[in-house]
């Protein structure tokens, strides 16, 4: 195992759900921990929890992925101790609607494609060019079972998904004869904010989801995602794909 402690870790859309849980879990780890999400006041709100919780450093900045002049800035103007990101978890994404895709809103199909498409690819560029600089680095995607079959009702978020999994293979090419690591996280249900988001609040309707099945908690994909970040530098994870118990694919579930 390597060790991760000191290490500069940068995790967007860090506020809440995985991103969260992944923090904690690298600030047990030791890591010093840099976080962005569009609410800034709850990645405060972490900031001395994480500390307690093993943290050697975190700092903590607002940033909407989809704002490419805000990515570019905020990453050049780091200050120096934060400038050389050594992973990057590219975690901020989401889903809008639950529709046919002949009557689905664009506006939905917008926002997921700048989050989770054009979001990652803008803080990627802004973050690679110094891992290939040091030769040294790691690139973690948050992708999902979404990316390997499609389901009905979610085209354009499966489609922003299976994106996300292409520019992982593409990026771990573009790389190669380098130091630097590409890896697909992509796991299936997991309880957090997901479906509230999908559903613009609806609280009813986003429990039912996880009605009478067990689904992956936040902390399962943190283990996987620290897992990743801790093998040998020789050794890339390509991708992990998992799930509860109760879930084959994204189609297939067990309710009881």
């Amino acid at each position: 195992m390597e060790s991760l402690k000191g290490k500069i870790i940068l995790i967007t859309g860090a506020s809440s759900g995985i991103g969260r849980a992944t923090a904690f879990a690298f600030a047990a780890a030791g890591a010093r921990l840099l976080l962005c999400a569009r609410r800034l006041e709850l990645l405060q709100q972490m900031e001395a929890p994480l500390r307690e919780a093993g943290a050697a450093d975190v700092s903590s900045f607002l940033l909407d992925v989809r704002d490419r002049d805000a990515v570019n800035f905020a990453l050049a103007n780091l200050p120096d101790e934060w400038a050389s990101i050594e992973i990057l978890v590219n975690n901020a994404g989401l889903s809008r609607g639950l529709a046919k895709l002949y009557q689905d809103d664009p506006t939905n199909w917008d926002e997921m494609i700048d989050t989770n498409v054009k979001g990652l690819l803008a803080v990627t560029r802004a973050v690679v060019p110094g891992m290939v600089a040091r030769n040294a680095g790691h690139i973690i995607n948050l992708g999902s079972t979404a990316s390997h079959l499609t389901y009905a009702n979610g085209a354009v978020y499966c489609a922003t998904k299976a994106a996300e999994r292409v520019l992982s293979e593409g990026l771990k090419i573009d790389l190669m004869g380098t130091a630097v690591r590409v890896t697909s996280i992509d796991p299936g249900m997991v309880e957090t904010e997901f479906s509230q988001v999908r559903f613009r609040g609806d609280v009813e309707r986003a429990a039912k989801v996880y009605e009478n099945i067990t689904p992956l908690t936040p902390q399962d994909i943190a283990d996987a995602i620290l897992w990743t970040a801790s093998r040998p530098a020789h050794v890339n994870i390509h991708s992990i794909l998992l799930t509860s118990i109760d879930q084959a694919n994204s189609m297939v579930f067990h309710r009881h």
